[in-house]
């Protein structure tokens, strides 16, 4: 599966970890809002690393 890891704190966002749209749909990691940070640290989108995985998210689904 495709992810994507901060390089800064190892936040892994992914479909199951996905921020939701209005209607309740994941927003891929490539269609975030321009403002987005990462949940925990703060950093912005451009310093994630695309990565395979098969681990569980840091993050448990909203």
């Amino acid at each position: 599966m495709r992810a994507y890891r901060c390089s800064v704190c190892n936040y892994l966002y992914d479909i199951q970890s996905a921020d939701l749209d209005v209607e309740g749909n994941p927003i891929p990691f490539e269609k975030l809002p321009d403002d987005w940070k990462c949940p925990i640290c703060g950093i912005e989108p451009d310093l994630f690393i695309i990565v395979e995985s098969d681990r569980t998210p840091d993050v448990p689904a909203k």
